[in-house]
């Protein structure tokens, strides 16, 4: 059984991963700007995450670990970018877990006996694998410094809907873990809505 999970991982997180180089350049719109602009060491927009650390009065700032100056914003932008590229690279990791999660998930509602021991164990294992990897991704996009620019655009883009998608998985995976142990309807609804939340918010940046 774990090693046909482990080929499930491998060969799922492999297969998208091969698309990470044509996404690559659309999740990294907000990170690139005019070389010859001067805009503000900072964006007008911080999303509260950043604010906390990275603002103008973030904690880092405050302290004098990451004073607010143009050589230290040079650095900030390349952290970013390393930071969203691990972000993307546990997305689809992730991803891989949640379909080998599925897969144990739906063999665990139809088991008895033995069966069903040996397969609960390994489901509690990989919800753990499913949030360590989906948890730290999160944390590497919210806590991440800002960008240049990251001014309002019209109409419908990807880096929109991903963000819209984030706010859907991010909840029903706070849900899922609530209810794993109290309601197994919730608990199946919750995970579905995560899964199928946050599979279309990793599809999204190919459009």
């Amino acid at each position: 059984m774990y090693k046909v999970i482990f080929k499930i991982v491998i060969v799922f997180s492999l297969l998208i991963s091969s698309e990470s180089y044509s996404q690559e350049k659309e999740l990294f719109d907000l990170i690139i700007t005019d070389e010859n602009a001067t805009p503000d060491l900072l964006p007008e927009r911080i999303i509260f995450t950043q604010k906390i650390f990275w603002g103008e009065n973030g904690i880092l700032r405050k302290t004098g670990i990451a004073p607010l100056n143009l050589e230290n914003r040079e650095k900030e932008l390349n952290l970013r970018r390393s930071m969203l590229k691990t972000h993307q690279i546990l997305g689809y990791f992730t991803l891989g877990a949640m379909v080998a999660q599925g897969f144990i998930g739906g063999e665990l509602y139809n088991a008895t006996g033995d069966r069903y021991n040996s397969l609960y164990k390994t489901h509690k294992n990989m919800s753990k694998v499913v949030n360590a990897g989906y948890f730290t991704g999160a944390a590497l996009s919210l806590f991440s410094p800002p960008p240049l620019v990251n001014k309002k655009t019209k109409g419908f883009s990807s880096i929109k809907a991903h963000r819209f998608l984030s706010n859907i998985h991010f909840s029903a995976m706070v849900i899922t873990n609530m209810v794993s142990d109290s309601n197994k309807k919730s608990h199946k609804a919750a995970a579905y809505t995560a899964f199928a939340s946050y599979a279309t918010a990793v599809i999204v940046f190919k459009f």
